[in-house]
């Protein structure tokens, strides 16, 4: 319960920095308003999600059940689950800015990775509509994936300092100029962050990127600790896959007609 608390204290003191920042942003429309405003606050909606991510829920139909039959006095004006996920698409800027809001601190080590967020199996690729037009077909060293690329940057306990979400044919190296803005220190990848045009131009801005070798490319003397920070790369890796696994920004789910019931 007391981290319940702490996490909406936590959101509603954001919230009520951020939304003064963002009216003065907003463009007015003439567009009518539709319906009635949602008794459930914005800080409560976003506090909802976010422990759906922190829960071991698989779909958030039956973690939105568990909070109407057991947090019903933590949220005592809480709406259906169709009307809430219709004001789902509210959220999306606010948890954004939360997430940017909380990122961790640059220490002088990071380290650099990207993962697969796949939308479909690739046995369905050619009949999927979910994402068409944005999603497209990649490659891992797991192999061909249809749908996003997750390009993620964590400093050396763990904390996520840039992200960003890009279609599944974006090359690693191309986003890594991006995502070091701002980074000074060295910045540890793997071999697809292999670009000596890209390493240089980094290097000018206080970045050192430091990657394993390709088979056939000359060895070059490292410094032992540089040698022991590669091998840690694996942190990364282990972050990715809470991402996946845990906070579930990836599913592939195939759809249930009613004949299956038939």
């Amino acid at each position: 319960m007391n981290d319940l608390v702490e996490l909406f204290c936590s959101i509603d003191d954001f919230w009520k920095t951020f939304k003064s920042e963002w009216d003065t942003h907003l463009i007015e429309t003439q567009r009518r308003k539709r319906g009635p405003e949602a008794e459930l606050t914005i800080p409560e909606m976003m506090t909802i999600v976010v422990l759906f991510h922190q829960s071991d829920y698989r779909t958030f139909k039956h973690f939105y059940r568990h909070v109407e039959q057991n947090l019903h006095c933590e949220f005592p004006r809480l709406i259906s689950y169709a009307r809430f996920v219709s004001l789902m698409k509210k959220l999306f800027v606010p948890l954004f800015a939360y997430l940017l809001y909380f990122k961790g601190a640059i220490s002088g080590i990071s380290f650099v990775d990207s993962t697969s967020i796949r939308i479909c199996h690739n046995k369905r690729i050619s009949r999927n509509r979910v994402f068409k037009g944005l999603a497209k077909l990649g490659k891992t060293t797991t192999g061909w994936f249809y749908g996003f690329k997750l390009h993620l940057v964590i400093n050396d306990k763990g904390e996520i300092l840039a992200f960003q979400l890009t279609p599944g044919n974006v090359a690693d190296v191309n986003m890594l100029e991006t995502l070091s803005s701002g980074l000074w220190g060295k910045l540890f990848g793997d071999k697809g962050y292999i670009s000596s045009k890209v390493a240089e131009k980094l290097f000018t801005q206080g970045v050192q990127v430091i990657t394993g070798l390709r088979a056939k490319m000359k060895q070059k003397l490292m410094p032992l600790m540089d040698k022991i920070l590669l091998r840690k790369r694996s942190l990364i890796e282990t972050v990715n896959d809470q991402l996946k696994n845990i906070s579930q920004t990836e599913h592939s789910r195939q759809e249930i007609t009613s004949e299956f019931f038939d």
